[in-house]
């Protein structure tokens, strides 16, 4: 069970719909028929403009990338696809990490938008769908810019009771909270996006484990860049640079949740 409870399922889906009103962008908002079920898009941009897949991390939705999507949506056809297992208005199947089940669900999702070649940008559990989709299909992912991305590094020890004692101090508190499981926040981060995160780790129940790490194997013949931050508090950044000389970029100072990377990302997938 992905939602600790189906009275907190129904209170963050609520509550996702109300954010999705304010998508910044013309879009389509459909189901996709996969073999695991209902898979939720946000569809953007030109029909004819070349297709772009976002992948949210875990615990996130599609809202996590409305502010790339204007300029993003200038240029591709961009699909922001709800991952299952995850809060967002997809199927709740939980299939295990390194299992063909998550590139067998994605190939219906892109059967289902009439994409066939295509680019993608992930986040974090999103780069790693991405990395293990381009490994088990090879040719059909053209390229792929990778944010924080799991699957490079060691993931760290997070300092869970620390933030929880830093919870009752309000806004200051959830922020302080946040950083110290994730690092350094943004400047200038959105106060309603931060507090419908708050409110999706209140009654998400997400996943736990070590993810998979690809090997040197797997990414050599990738096309892809991947964007870190000094201060990540989830993932070795470092560790993922020294392992892509070349194809990746450290932010200084900045913690998992980067600062807008749009126009870096939009340089590589040109």
């Amino acid at each position: 069970m992905t939602y600790r409870s189906s009275t907190g399922q129904s209170i963050v889906h609520a509550r996702y719909r109300e954010l999705l009103a304010d998508w910044p962008v013309p879009s389509e908002q459909r189901l996709v028929d996969t073999r695991q079920g209902p898979t939720f898009v946000v569809s953007s941009g030109p029909a004819a403009a070349p297709p772009l897949i976002l992948l949210h991390g875990s615990a996130g939705t599609t809202l996590d990338w409305s502010n790339d999507v204007p300029a993003l949506s200038r240029e591709f056809r961009v699909h922001a696809i709800d991952t299952i297992s995850e809060p967002g208005l997809s199927a709740s199947p939980r299939p295990e990490l390194g299992s063909p089940a998550y590139a067998e669900w994605l190939d219906d999702v892109l059967d289902g938008l009439r994409v066939d070649q295509f680019s993608v940008v992930g986040f974090s559990l999103g780069a790693w769908f991405a990395v293990d989709y381009a490994t088990r299909r090879p040719g059909r992912v053209q390229r792929l810019a990778l944010l924080s991305p799991a699957g490079f590094s060691r993931m760290k020890v997070l300092p869970i009771l620390p933030a929880l004692l830093l919870r009752p101090f309000g806004q200051w508190g959830h922020r302080r909270s946040v950083a110290t499981i994730i690092g350094p926040l943004p400047a200038g981060l959105d106060w309603e996006n931060l507090s419908f995160a708050l409110l999706v780790q209140k009654h998400f129940a997400a996943r736990t484990g070590a993810m998979p790490t690809f090997t040197d194997e797997q990414l050599e013949k990738l096309d892809l860049l991947a964007i870190v931050g000094s201060k990540d508090r989830m993932f070795d950044a470092a560790g993922t640079a020294r392992r892509l000389p070349g194809r990746s970029v450290i932010v200084e100072g900045a913690g998992h949740l980067l600062p807008p990377q749009t126009e870096r990302v939009l340089e590589f997938l040109r």
